[in-house]
């Protein structure tokens, strides 16, 4: 199998976490060694195992990992903090790399699927409104859902505040009190700021899915394992629903 390789822009940004616009000017000023010889091409291509210099650093190929975690209630998703346990906190040292962090945001109370990565790029693009990757939630209500929250959902729901939320699908579980909803954008506290607007309050919330990809139902919440290739190709997966 041949060797994969990438625009050397692109392996530099990825590798050293800086933007494509100031490779590219580091690039042809000569700034940029692949294995010992200076590239001022930023389309030259690069393997796997390259190895590259910038800004006086070298650097091989970094080791992506991708994590799929059930997140348990109560734990900050978020790197590092001083006092309280975090996602990161709670990935095995075995299967953990340098620079992980997770993709987007879940509340402290939300439970269900979420990613950590150390794949900057990648991430961006699950989490960014403009990629339209949508994610699913199971909410449990403080109320039955009407058929006017359904509908506004679906034509976009406008904030107390007067921020306007994407078009939504909210759908009726067999618990009058349980609902589905399907988004893709991820604002501050969204749902339960939607539901709000309704009367609604939310007890619980739970993430399903992420673009294609599942949570694993034989991940008990705070498990997490690393995600296969194919995992990874399902979370950036576009318009699973039509919204």
């Amino acid at each position: 199998m041949a060797e994969k390789s990438e625009r050397l822009d692109k392996a530099v940004a990825n590798r050293f976490s800086v933007s494509r616009k100031e490779v590219k000017e580091k690039i042809r000023r000569g700034e940029v060694t692949v294995d010992g010889v200076v590239v001022t091409n930023p389309e030259h291509r690069v393997f796997e195992n390259s190895e590259i210099s910038f800004g006086g650093l070298t650097k091989e190929k970094t080791e992506f990992v991708y994590i799929m975690m059930n997140k348990p209630a109560g734990i900050l998703t978020a790197t590092t903090d001083k006092t309280r346990k975090t996602v990161v906190d709670l990935v095995p040292t075995e299967i953990s790399r340098k620079g992980i962090f997770p993709v987007g945001r879940l509340d402290k109370d939300t439970t269900g699927l979420l990613i950590i990565t150390n794949n900057g790029e990648w991430a961006h693009r699950i989490v960014s409104p403009k990629h339209h990757v949508q994610k699913e939630y199971i909410v449990t209500l403080d109320g039955a859902v009407t058929d006017e929250a359904i509908e506004g959902f679906k034509n976009g729901v406008t904030l107390v505040d007067g921020e306007v939320c994407k078009p939504a699908v909210l759908e009726r579980l067999d618990d009058k009190n349980t609902a589905r909803v399907i988004l893709r954008e991820g604002k501050y506290h969204q749902i339960k700021r939607m539901f709000g607007v309704f009367g609604l309050g939310v007890n619980a919330l739970t993430r399903a899915s992420i673009g294609g990809l599942k949570l694993d139902e034989n991940l008990g919440l705070g498990e997490c394992r690393v995600m296969t290739d194919r995992e990874v190709l399902l979370a950036e997966e576009k318009n699973t629903c039509n919204i």
